[in-house]
């Protein structure tokens, strides 16, 4: 009996450090080709290993608060939008990961549209926008948002003067009305210099896994850092509202540029633990004529591991 107990208890520990593998895994994806396939370069100090050994027990502290968020906003029936703005390569997409990674795809989403097709290039600017805002007891993490308009639809002239300068007049009122009808609105921008920008670009160029994140326009904004720099400027001066700031999150550094994000979303809501009624796991109901089929051979996918 001791003998199965302990088994039991070997199994889900390690069931829960496969969970944790997900993050390494993430971390892996950081790294450059020539990091992956050169020993030498994963060489750490001992001050780098604690600063990894600190940056994971954070995270997962961390992580472990946005559970309780999550719980607080299902309970509450509070809706949370976050806009995460910034650079290419900035670290957008490296904070969202690990914000929804330990909640519910169903109460936590994220929203990442394409380029609008020809149909919506004729609606309302923010119209395709609204079908992806929460319910209650949702949040909606928006992978880039409605303000393209004031970043690469300006740099790139996907938009007339006139429609730039419109946005500009209407969205102050588009995101008040977001928050009279009780949305909590958040919105991020990640900054990061342009040396940073620079090697992520080269370690993307360079790491095979990573290449499809560049597309042409990537790249072309690459050459046009200055005038992006010009417009970013302009859009935290003119949407920069006491309903919905802007916060900038110093990015050069992903690990510490996480935490803070993370953290300094948690401050946001004043969430408190929520009271769960005792789980127990219900015995499995067993019958003696029960009698499982074999699954047939030819359907079964090999074991090659």
């Amino acid at each position: 009996m001791n003998s199965s107990k302990e088994d039991l208890i070997r199994r889900i520990r390690n069931d829960l450090i496969d969970s944790y593998d997900e993050e390494l895994e993430m971390e892996l994806e950081d790294r450059t080709g020539e990091e992956l396939t050169d020993d030498t370069s994963l060489t750490q100090t001992a001050q780098d290993k604690e600063n990894r050994r600190h940056y994971f027990r954070e995270l997962f502290r961390l992580q472990g608060e946005l559970v309780k968020l999550q719980d607080w906003i299902v309970t509450t029936g509070h809706k949370v939008v976050i806009l995460f703005e910034g650079r290419d390569a900035a670290g957008k997409g490296g904070v969202i990961k690990r914000i929804t990674q330990r909640l519910n795809p169903r109460i936590c989403r994220v929203a990442a549209l394409p380029a609008p097709n020809e149909r919506e290039r004729t609606q309302w600017y923010f119209q395709r926008y609204i079908s992806h805002l929460p319910a209650a007891g949702e949040i909606v993490l928006f992978d880039r948002s409605w303000y393209n308009r004031a970043g690469v639809e300006r740099v790139m002239g996907f938009c007339t003067d006139e429609q730039y300068e419109e946005f500009f007049r209407t969205v102050p009122e588009f995101e008040k009305m977001l928050v009279s009808s009780g949305i909590q609105l958040i919105k991020y921008w990640f900054s990061i210099s342009d040396e940073e920008q620079h090697l992520r670009f080269l370690g993307r160029i360079h790491d095979p896994l990573k290449q499809w994140k560049l597309s042409p326009m990537d790249l072309e904004s690459r050459r046009r850092w200055e005038e992006y720099t010009k417009v970013k400027e302009i859009m935290l001066e003119r949407t920069h509202i006491p309903e919905a700031p802007w916060w900038v999150v110093h990015a050069d550094d992903k690990k510490k540029a996480r935490l803070n994000c993370i953290h300094h979303l948690l401050e946001q809501m004043p969430y408190g633990a929520t009271e769960h009624p005792a789980i127990v796991l219900p015995e499995r109901v067993r019958h003696d004529n029960y009698v499982r089929n074999p699954v047939p051979q030819d359907i079964v996918v090999p074991e090659i591991y």
